[in-house]
């Protein structure tokens, strides 16, 4: 259980609780500040939402963001140290919970969910059928995540776990983080076969190297009702 790189992600969200708030708070990641934190919020505000889930919102930056523009915000994350530093600033309401958990917490329903680097498993399939079951019958899903060309690097175009050991982020990260590389055709598959249609894909552009600094997805909900076969695979119920 120790080498399950799921497990492994998810407790390197609370080992590096402390250092990835700072970092966020003092805008030392330079994609974000230039290019993915706005992306994010335009594609959110443009849509007019009255309830927000953030899921993953870490230390809670977007939800205090939004609820700034008069929405009502939900945080979710399963770091219970982010969710500490989130409810410290206010700006919403925060729930230490995992996502597996979502369609049975009873937090109400939502115009739009938002993943906003929050997808790393290898298995986004249960998360996105979740979503699908909480947001309204004409509610929408944004998804910001590493862009499939930009972050495969050196390495093969297709799926499969990576390492990232936060080298170019300063502070202290104490441990490094799995991640799962998601190709283009996946994430697109992933979506249509979990009860969203995809509106649009976008790619923000970092203003110096002209290079995607993120793969940026809208999408909004299929008529019907969604969960998960016996078969551990997404299908209308």
């Amino acid at each position: 259980m120790n080498d399950d790189p799921s497990r492994r992600l998810e407790k390197s969200w609370t080992a590096n609780a402390d250092a990835w708030t700072r970092v966020v708070r003092g805008r030392g990641i330079e994609s974000r500040r230039l290019v993915t934190d706005a992306a994010v919020r335009e594609a959110i505000l443009v849509r007019r939402p009255r309830r927000v889930l953030d899921v993953g919102c870490g230390e809670g930056w977007l939800c205090r963001e939004l609820t700034a523009h008069g929405i009502a915000v939900t945080g979710v994350d399963y770091s219970e140290p982010l969710i500490e530093a989130a409810r410290a600033l206010g700006g919403g309401e925060f729930h230490h919970l995992a996502g597996a958990d979502l369609a049975a917490a009873a937090l109400g329903r939502f115009d739009l969910a938002v993943c906003n680097f929050a997808l790393l498993a290898d298995d986004v399939a249960p998360m996105l059928v979740a979503l699908r079951q909480v947001v309204e019958p004409d509610g929408g899903l944004v998804i910001q995540t590493l862009h499939p060309w930009t972050a495969a690097g050196e390495g093969e175009y297709r799926d499969g776990w990576r390492i990232e050991r936060f080298d170019a982020f300063g502070g202290d990260f104490g441990q490094p983080m799995p991640w799962y590389f998601r190709t283009l055709e996946s994430w697109l598959s992933a979506l249509s076969a979990s009860g969203w249609r995809i509106e649009s894909v976008r790619e923000p552009l970092h203003p110096v190297s002209g290079r995607p600094a993120s793969l940026l997805i809208v999408a909004n909900a299929l008529e019907g009702v969604y969960k998960m076969n016996r078969t551990g695979h997404a299908s209308p119920a």
